[in-house]
């Protein structure tokens, strides 16, 4: 059976390019694998897919009973397909906290390491398999932790991610802050994207103190034009909660260049759990947060109701 190698719902360019990435290594080790979606990619992966010349992987709506599969990028059950734990799930390689909820079938090979990305953690997993990546897959990992670390500002980058980008740019001739440019730009292009696929684009399912959130991230180097649409996405925020089942959407619009993050407040709620968890003063329907750029280190660690 072909080993299925997938990321999350909201796939970003670590959850397209990582199982593309691990696709390649497990066929190059001998196991028949194949990388997929579980959702659309976002406008930057679809670039990065493009830019080292590698076709999208298809998109699957859920997993069958038994299906081998790699999960990466994420060990959260909201993010996965319904059916995953009737799956055979082989193995789990990540950068996040452990959500919990996942059942195997058999004990399964789990990798999660404190790393900017999960590429990275791939690189260290191959040993001296790395040395036989093609250019295409070394652009794809270069791709997948400039993105993860937004070139190095996010606080999540560690010397490993940083020092490994370094050296396979090296090895591409690739200059960092000039492709790293062209990544955001295409990131930056939402113009095709209704609202609700602007809050659900790269985001996640959180609980806090008993309520549901979907935590919506849209890193941008041109954070007007998000925020001119800020009535309407303000306006539709209350029907993506209901169709996903939880409790609010919270949304927040990371300008990369002054490093600070813009998040929208549509109701008292999402008021009190910006205040709360961000020692912020609002006044109006959003507010700007300084420095906060990873919702994996600032702002899911930091949310209170």
């Amino acid at each position: 059976m072909t080993t299925l190698v997938f990321g999350h719902k909201s796939p970003d360019t670590d959850s397209t390019g990582s199982p593309l990435i691990w696709e390649w290594f497990l066929n190059h080790t001998g196991i028949d694998a194949k990388a997929v979606l579980l959702g659309e990619p976002n406008t930057e992966a679809a670039f990065v897919a493009k830019r080292w010349d590698f076709e999208l992987p298809d998109m699957i709506a859920d997993v069958e009973d038994d299906q081998s599969c790699v999960i990466v990028d994420t060990n959260n059950p909201a993010e996965l397909p319904a059916n995953i734990n009737n799956a055979d799930v082989l193995a789990i390689i990540d950068h996040h906290k452990l959500a919990g909820g996942l059942e195997t079938k058999n004990p399964i090979n789990i990798t999660v390491r404190p790393l900017a990305c999960t590429a990275t953690i791939m690189h260290q997993m191959m040993g001296d398999h790395a040395g036989h990546m093609p250019q295409g897959v070394k652009g794809l990992m270069l791709s997948c932790i400039l993105s993860d670390t937004l070139a190095f500002r996010s606080p999540t980058t560690t010397e490993v991610d940083k020092d490994l980008a370094e050296a396979l740019a090296k090895d591409l001739d690739i200059d960092i802050e000039a492709y790293a440019s062209e990544m955001f730009a295409a990131k930056s292009d939402v113009s095709a994207f209704s609202d609700a696929e602007l809050l659900r684009m790269d985001s996640k399912e959180y609980a806090v103190d008993g309520k549901k959130f979907r935590v919506s991230v849209l890193e941008t180097t041109a954070p007007q034009i998000v925020l001119d649409r800020k009535a309407s996405l303000i306006e539709t925020m209350p029907t993506v909660a209901k169709e996903d089942g939880v409790d609010e959407v919270l949304l927040f619009v990371v300008d990369i260049i002054k490093e600070e993050a813009t998040m929208l407040i549509p109701n008292d709620m999402v008021k009190t759990v910006a205040e709360k968890s961000f020692d912020a003063t609002v006044e109006g329907d959003s507010v700007v947060l300084p420095g906060v750029m990873s919702r994996k280190k600032q702002i899911i660690p930091a949310l209170k109701v």
